[in-house]
């Protein structure tokens, strides 16, 4: 699987990498610009490429039969969206209760042009106390760029700042919403 993800990947489509994946059990991965539905399946293909293990969370929905076993075996974990449920807390307790927990998150939230990213993930590795790595999917250069992991401090802004830098010229696959 992992010689068919890279013929694919890197033959086939013709796009490069630069960094790698840190050798780190957890982590929140910081993926964007985040523009277009293949983006799940690009990080999929890599994914696969590198023979990673990188996990999504997704809602509970999703987790039940049929298709429940599918989304588990891809590395998924539910989590329940009502507002009663504080979803930065159900994370925590995910990494908490996993040896192993990469967890890959689109700031965006959406697939659109934002003026702003969410800040969950930011709240996600300060009470996980795990680092955020940045890993940008750039379309324009056909490039999945990588960055050493950054541990968060109390400063949010200055963080969120300073991680936007790494992201700074990249191109998503539809570009007026990079």
């Amino acid at each position: 699987m992992q010689a068919i993800a890279r013929f694919i990947y890197f033959k086939l489509l013709g796009w490069k990498l630069e960094g790698e994946v840190p050798n780190i059990s957890k982590c929140v991965m910081v993926v964007a610009p985040h523009t277009h539905w293949l983006d799940f399946l690009l990080g999929l293909l890599i994914r696969a490429a590198l023979k990673e293990e990188i996990n999504f969370i997704g809602k509970e929905s999703l987790f039940k039969p049929p298709f429940g076993w599918f989304f588990r075996w891809m590395g998924g974990a539910p989590i329940a969206r009502s507002k009663k449920k504080n979803q930065v807390q159900q994370i925590v307790e995910i990494f908490e209760s996993k040896s192993k927990f990469r967890l890959a998150l689109a700031p965006e939230g959406t697939r659109k042009k934002v003026d702003e990213w969410k800040t969950g993930f930011y709240y996600i590795a300060k009470a996980a106390k795990v680092p955020v790595i940045k890993i940008a999917f750039d379309f324009g250069k056909k490039t999945i760029k990588i960055a050493d992991p950054v541990k968060m401090t109390d400063n949010m802004e200055a963080d969120i700042a300073e991680i936007m830098k790494f992201y700074e010229g990249v191109k998503g696959k539809i570009p007026k919403y990079s």
